[in-house]
């Protein structure tokens, strides 16, 4: 029996200062992989393959650009619906302190 499989797509804008960077890259790419679907991001007219860190990274996407994700396969509403929320949450699924921001002022 062959499971079903469907397309879902999401738009999201990069708002993380630095952009799409390699720490966020990674983040986004890990969390694709954890879905069965193919995952596409596209910005600027450029499409990367959501579960590759390089690919991903190499579209150099800044603060306010617009990605579109589209997923295909048996989880693709999941897919899309997850990495759609994380690109809007900033791409720090950790907080703060997990990249040296939030530290306590001395005094």
């Amino acid at each position: 029996m062959t499971e079903a499989r469907s397309t879902s797509r999401r738009s999201a804008v990069i708002v993380d200062p630095l952009g799409l960077h390699m720490r966020c890259a990674a983040r986004l790419a890990t969390l694709a992989q954890s879905f069965r679907s193919e995952i596409w991001v596209t910005a600027r007219g450029q499409t990367a393959n959501g579960k590759s860190l390089i690919d991903l990274a190499i579209l150099a996407a800044e603060c306010g650009t617009a990605l579109d994700i589209q997923a295909d396969g048996p989880d693709a509403e999941d897919a899309a619906s997850a990495l759609a929320a994380l690109i809007a949450a900033g791409l720090d699924a950790d907080g703060p302190e997990a990249n040296g921001g939030g530290i306590p002022a001395q005094g």
